[in-house]
Order: structure tokens, then sequence, then C-alpha cells
């Protein structure tokens, strides 16, 4: 596994050689030595899958709040979709900036996103499907979400943004006092 930062300290891509011969294909999809610069002495506490089922669909922006952040290893195994993660983290010289990362089976990119990230994605094609691996467990009532269109954010969807859940399409705005989560 190859690992780029990104401009936003703390953000990582990971790359996935592959090995291909006349079988097909194999790829290591985690290995904790290989992202010990990104994911340090943080474990694996919980894997989820996601199937987005038309393109244009928006899911996000969430995370979860203190004293339950998360780290999330995002990888797209089917489909294709555009990964977005915004810096929330109070303090941070790039509060409120955020990265865009298109990941498919085809470029075995994955995203790392670290505590103190609102995360989404917009899926590029139909039947997009997503692997997630989170360092802490999953916990409604700190979960908190940014509104996906906030013109304080003003995230360039590529595709007409359509299929929100009512809850995405009800997320606050970020207040003008907003200044981020204690990480």
């Amino acid at each position: 596994m190859n690992l780029i930062p990104t401009a936003i300290k703390g953000l990582f891509i990971a790359e996935t050689d592959s090995i291909s011969d006349h079988r097909g294909t194999f790829s290591r999809l985690f290995c904790e030595r290989d992202l010990a610069d990104a994911i340090g002495s943080r474990k694996i506490v919980q894997v989820n899958r996601s199937l987005t089922f038309s393109s244009g669909t928006v899911r996000g922006m969430h995370y979860q709040n203190t004293p339950h952040l998360e780290m999330k290893l995002v990888r797209c195994m089917q489909g294709r979709i555009l990964d977005i993660a915004i810096d929330i983290r109070a303090g941070s010289p790039t509060f409120l900036q955020w990265h865009a990362e298109e990941l498919s089976p085809e470029n075995s990119r994955m995203s790392i996103i670290p505590e103190g990230f609102a995360h989404g994605f917009q899926a590029l094609e139909g039947d997009s499907e997503l692997l997630y691996l989170h360092t802490n467990f999953y916990k409604p009532e700190s979960e908190c979400a940014i509104l996906y269109s906030d013109p304080r954010l003003a995230i360039s969807w590529p595709l007409p943004t359509i299929n929100l859940t009512d809850r995405d399409q009800r997320c606050p705005k970020l207040s003008h006092d907003f200044c981020g989560i204690e990480v």
C-alpha cells in the first residue's frame, strides 16, 4: 500500500497494489503495518457496508461527536463515488476545508479520514458499494451532521443531488459561531 498525504493534515489516501494473472486479481485491502503512519495505534472495531442504487445520490455529511470520535477508512468495492471529507477540528489551520477523492475498484484508493472530520459521498454510478472500517463503535446519540449543500462549504457536487434522506435534507447549516469539535 502506498500512503498519500493530502493538503489537510491527518487526512490520507491509500493506494492499493493489485496482483493480476490469468485467474484474476488479488489486493490487500487493509494492513495495519502499511497504514501505521496514518492510523497509529488505533484498532478497527466495526466494519460496515453500504450499497447506493442510483447515481447522484448523496449520503452525508456525518460525524461522531465527542466522546465517540472515530477514524473511518472508506473504500469503494463496486461502482464509483466522489468521497468528501471536511475538516471540522477546532483550531485546525485547515478548518472547514474539504478534500474530494474519486474512489472506485479501478483506482484502488481508500480514504483514511481521522477524527474531527465530517464525511459523505455522492454516487457517480448506480449500485456503488462501500466498505467502511471504523475505530469506534457507532453511537446514535453522538452522531451529528452538516447540510450537504451548506454555502459556507461550497462543495462542488459533480451530479445533480438526489435521494437524500429526510435527515440529511434537514441537517443544519453551520452556524456562524461554529468553531469546530474538540479532538
